[in-house]
């Protein structure tokens, strides 16, 4: 029986148990291992049982802080002893074009002999017009060595095209999500309705449109007006609480600036609703946005905006409206959501589009994705 061939997830400080999930599925037929910083990700990774080895950052041996965060951003962040951590490696595979990891294994792919799969969520071709000017030699080493992209959605694959990626080095791989964990609740109370809102408390991702629309439908005199509950942690925190005051609304608005993912399950059961406000600017339009999928395990009716890659995901069943139109959410909930009496709204209403998004799904499409870049070798 033949060795099984050595994967190394690379994922700098940003690797999440939301998005690794997939590979845990994969430990029979790779040997996944993920170099684990010595300061850790951000994110709770250590309950998936996957692999990980110690690996040293710049970060890691800088001062903690801000000091250590100007030192590391002068010359940009690294892995310290990488080449010992991928020599042996089949497959490498990191994400983006930008990413400092991404160029590193990038460098180092031709010396080492493996093959380098990347993952793109990206939907905007930045080119190098509209990169910075660190990030410019990063993209040209990826884009020059990367042996097969992966492109989340459609819209990403076709900013890859734009920036020069030809065809047969492009294929979709969406993401997944455990429909295990994430599934239709049992019947709701009879009481408010309650909208959910994940995501990064930043302007972009537009909760305070949600906090526009109730405050317009408590206007309005609407007879049932929904709670609204917001996850997320990011710059806009203090300035959503004082809006919601400011609105008169404070006493319907609950932000939780931390929820462990293996809560979240239990967030979307307690939610009648999903809104996702992305709004795009210069720099980001929405992407995969996961909280799609995990609301189509949930089976909760979502509302959201036309940003990006959102219709990709969220299907011909999501309720539309024009990033930034609050006024148009308002009316999607006054004469969908709040007109529902109090029944539950978790049902699997596009049962494909779960499994196309499950974790299992996108486990195989990452192993048929090994298996072709394998053949080359």
């Amino acid at each position: 029986m033949s060795p099984r061939a050595r994967v190394v997830i690379l994922r700098g400080h940003q690797a999440n148990p939301w998005e690794l999930r997939p590979w845990t599925l994969l430990e029979d037929r790779f040997d996944v291992v993920v170099p684990q910083p010595l300061r850790g990700d951000g994110f709770a990774t250590d309950g998936l049982g996957l692999q990980r080895t110690p690996i040293r950052t710049l970060r890691d041996v800088m001062p903690r802080g801000r000091v250590g965060d100007l030192l590391t951003r002068l010359p940009g962040d690294r892995y310290v002893g990488l080449e010992e951590t991928l020599r042996g490696a089949d497959i490498v595979h990191t994400q983006e074009l930008g990413y400092w990891y991404s160029a590193q294994a990038a460098k180092l792919r031709d010396r080492l002999g493996y093959r380098l799969v990347a993952n793109v969520w990206e939907t905007l071709p930045f080119a190098d017009a509209y990169r910075n000017i660190r990030t410019r030699p990063y993209r040209r080493a990826v884009l020059r060595h990367t042996d097969l992209f992966l492109p989340a959605t459609a819209r990403a694959r076709d900013a890859l095209l734009v920036e020069g990626v030809t065809p047969d080095r492009l294929e979709i791989c969406a993401p997944g999500v455990d429909t295990a964990r994430f599934r239709p609740a049992g019947p709701t109370s009879d009481g408010d309705p309650v909208v959910l809102s994940a995501g990064r408390l930043v302007w972009e991702k537009g909760h305070q449109d949600l906090l526009r629309a109730v405050a317009l439908l408590q206007r309005r005199g609407a007879p049932r007006l929904p709670r609204v509950v917001i996850v997320g942690s990011g710059p806009e925190d203090e300035r959503l609480r004082s809006y919601a005051a400011e609105l008169g609304i404070a006493d319907r608005v609950t932000l939780r600036s931390f929820v462990p993912y293996d809560e979240m399950p239990g967030v979307y059961s307690s939610a009648s609703a999903l809104w996702l406000g992305s709004m795009p600017i210069w720099s980001w339009e929405e992407q995969f946005g996961m909280v799609l999928a995990e609301a189509h395990a949930a089976g909760l009716p979502i509302v959201t905006t036309t940003s990006g890659a959102i219709p990709e995901v969220a299907g011909p069943e999501a309720t539309y409206v024009a990033p930034g139109d609050w006024v148009g959410l308002a009316d999607a909930l006054g004469t969908g959501l709040l007109a529902q009496d109090g029944a539950s709204p978790h049902r699997v209403r596009d049962p494909e589009r779960v499994r196309e998004f499950s974790v299992q799904a996108a486990a195989d499409r990452l192993a048929a994705a090994y298996d072709r870049v394998l053949a080359t070798r």
